[in-house]
């Protein structure tokens, strides 16, 4: 099981190194997006409980790291859909392995491209100016990798399910955006309606990005502010909470519903 866990991650990894378009797909428009907005709302944007020193780069960066993860991770799965399409997932479907294994190849080879992008743009923070702490470096990058492995689950339940790439484009915004729009991640939720707020705070994204705020700026970002979890242990453990449900049930997807065209 391990062994073809393995292949099927390093298969991952190989594909995208030899396909770089990818890599600017995936980094390129978070990062401008970035730019353009924190340049655009400058100084007209500050929440009420924002710390003296705050920028809107700097309320926008963790939203931009977990835009990068959440792309990068759900759009690995594609090739769940093409390689149904060349025969590839046929001819692993009828290998002697669990599959199990294809689930934990495709979910970990996912976590280490999306996450391993993101990490990257996490090590040039201090380049820009913001001052990170290598503890609170490593907890970023910790709910860096657990929020990739959660998006690449979410991206094979709908890839299994689906025959089409395009379709999968389309499903995937329709899920991607509101959840990063409505994460507080553009904004915060305490200007928000009633409604909005708890709306928020049911987005599994919201406490994802609260546990990458906490990391990056301390208790002092407010926790998104707006949405008031205790701790980052807090925010952090409901994250892998959304983890774990994703793994279980990528697992009983390929495990219990027919693939289409394959059975």
């Amino acid at each position: 099981m391990w062994l073809s866990t393995w292949t099927i991650t390093q298969r991952e990894c190989v594909r995208f190194l030899r396909q770089r378009s990818r890599v600017v797909g995936a980094m390129a428009p978070p990062i401008l997006f970035w730019f353009l907005i924190g340049s655009g709302l400058g100084e007209t944007f500050r929440p009420a409980a924002a710390p003296a020193n705050f920028t809107a780069f700097g309320y926008l960066f963790p939203g931009t790291l977990m835009l990068i993860v959440m792309f990068a991770a759900v759009f690995s799965t594609i090739s769940i859909i093409e390689d149904r399409k060349t025969g590839f997932l046929q001819s692993v479907l009828v290998a002697p392995v669990p599959r199990t294994s294809i689930v934990l190849g495709k979910l970990f080879g996912g976590t280490i491209l999306a996450s391993g992008q993101a990490i990257l743009i996490l090590m040039a923070a201090p380049l820009l100016g913001m001052g990170i702490s290598f503890s609170a470096w490593c907890m970023a990058a910790l709910t860096l990798v657990i929020t990739a492995f959660s998006f690449t689950g979410l991206g094979f339940l709908l890839a299994w399910r689906l025959d089409s790439t395009q379709g999968f484009h389309a499903i995937m915004n329709l899920f991607l955006m509101p959840m990063w729009l409505l994460s507080g991640a553009l904004f915060p939720a305490e200007g928000a309606p009633g409604w909005l707020k708890v709306v928020m705070r049911a987005n599994p994204m919201s406490h994802t990005l609260d546990a990458l705020r906490f990391a990056l700026q301390g208790d002092t970002a407010g926790s998104s502010w707006g949405i008031q979890l205790s701790s980052w242990p807090l925010a952090f453990s409901l994250s892998v909470g959304f983890a774990v449900l994703m793994l279980l049930a990528s697992v009983w997807t390929a495990t219990r519903q027919r693939i289409p065209g394959l059975g």
